[in-house]
């Protein structure tokens, strides 16, 4: 519970420092959070203003450098706004022992 407290929060942060300072804050209409007990987790949540987040983590043991395996939380979700023109952007990601992988039409591809 105190991470998805502490994302929702961390969004609510981000949304507020990328809007103008006159700008009312968005109020979270839903949000959900499922704890696993194995370690893994679910949640997510959207704002009056359209933006929405899911994300799922699942507990993956991988092999280190050294060939010892260690338990990673592999990460899968997506999240969607709309700029200040109304158009609505979609980002994909997914976060493992790789790094973050995000995937958007909106992110440049190097060629």
């Amino acid at each position: 519970m105190q991470i998805f407290v502490a994302v929702c929060v961390a969004a609510l942060v981000a949304v507020s420092l990328a809007a103008p300072a006159d700008a009312p804050v968005p109020q979270i209409i839903s949000a959900e959070f499922d704890q696993k007990p194995e370690g893994g987790y679910v949640y997510s949540y959207e704002t009056q203003d359209g933006i929405k987040k899911n994300e799922q983590g699942e507990v993956k043991t991988v092999n280190d450098e050294d060939n010892k395996p260690q338990q990673v939380v592999v990460v899968r979700g997506t999240y969607s706004y709309a700029d200040n023109d109304g158009q609505l952007h979609n980002v994909n990601y997914v976060a493992d022992e790789n790094g973050f992988q995000p995937e958007s039409a909106d992110i440049p591809v190097q060629a």
